[in-house]
């Protein structure tokens, strides 16, 4: 196990986290009694951690048979990081094998709660310049993963992400809601969708919807590189992009597309 440094360990965070665990380790509904004797910490100290992990999500308390065990916004969470680990596992060839292709960087993100979740980059050697890491949140409207998804969203959850006006990124970010939605329109038409220099300065991306076998996007895939560079790669990164998304919605298993993030 890791080992960390207990000057930087929070004492009632490290409880509330024993008993998380035992809570969602047990087959069954569990009784505040049953806790304090596993965990031989104060009932007054369990009760308290109870119910603020109860009023966060990640456990549920039964009022009527006063028990508690795993709960929604736990339980989501739960189905989206193995979401995360199956498009990671199924996309992985194919960002190694492109990154390697063109020597750039490689992306795999996802839309949650309005915003582009990166949950996996591929960076090559030549590769330079990205801020953007995994778990880094970016908008939609700046990045070529986020138009890639919303060119394939129906009408309502699109309809949903638009604004009036956005706040630029970059002196170069489309920030009229009219210009970005005919962006939108046109990588729907294309196929795939970018941006230059719009979401980091310098930088130009080019993406494409991962889709499931309803067409809807439950991800996208993204090459990034400097525009003195990609400026030149349209005809053939577009194309390795679009042969590359069909490959991992293939490889995806049956429960990725149960819940979609």
């Amino acid at each position: 196990m890791p080992r960390f440094d207990a000057r930087y360990i929070v004492g009632p965070v490290a409880k509330a986290g024993r008993v998380l665990d035992f809570v969602l380790s047990q087959v069954h509904e569990v009784t505040l009694a049953e806790v304090v004797a596993a965990l031989d910490l104060p009932k007054t100290t369990v009760f308290r951690y109870l119910q603020t992990l109860s009023a966060a999500g990640l456990i549920q308390y039964d009022h009527a048979r006063d028990r508690y065990c795993a709960g929604e916004r736990f339980r989501t969470l739960a189905r989206h990081d193995a979401l995360y680990g199956h498009l990671r596992h199924a996309a992985r060839a194919e960002m190694a094998r492109i990154a390697a292709c063109f020597g750039e960087t490689v992306n795999l993100g996802v839309l949650a709660q309005g915003h582009i979740v990166y949950v996996d980059i591929l960076e090559q050697g030549c590769s330079e310049g990205q801020k953007a890491r995994v778990g880094h949140r970016h908008p939609v409207y700046s990045t070529a993963l986020g138009r890639a998804i919303a060119a394939c969203l129906p009408p309502a959850e699109l309809a949903a992400l638009y604004q009036p006006r956005y706040e630029p990124r970059t002196w170069r970010t489309v920030a009229d809601g009219r210009a970005l939605r005919r962006q939108i329109e046109e990588a729907r038409v294309r196929g795939y969708a970018f941006e230059e220099g719009e979401n980091e300065d310098g930088l130009t991306c080019i993406g494409v919807p991962i889709l499931d076998p309803t067409g809807h996007p439950v991800a996208a895939m993204s090459v990034t590189a400097p525009d003195r560079r990609m400026r030149h790669r349209y005809d053939s990164v577009a194309p390795a992009l679009t042969d590359a998304a069909p490959w991992v919605t293939s490889h995806l298993p049956p429960e990725t597309f149960a819940e979609r993030a």
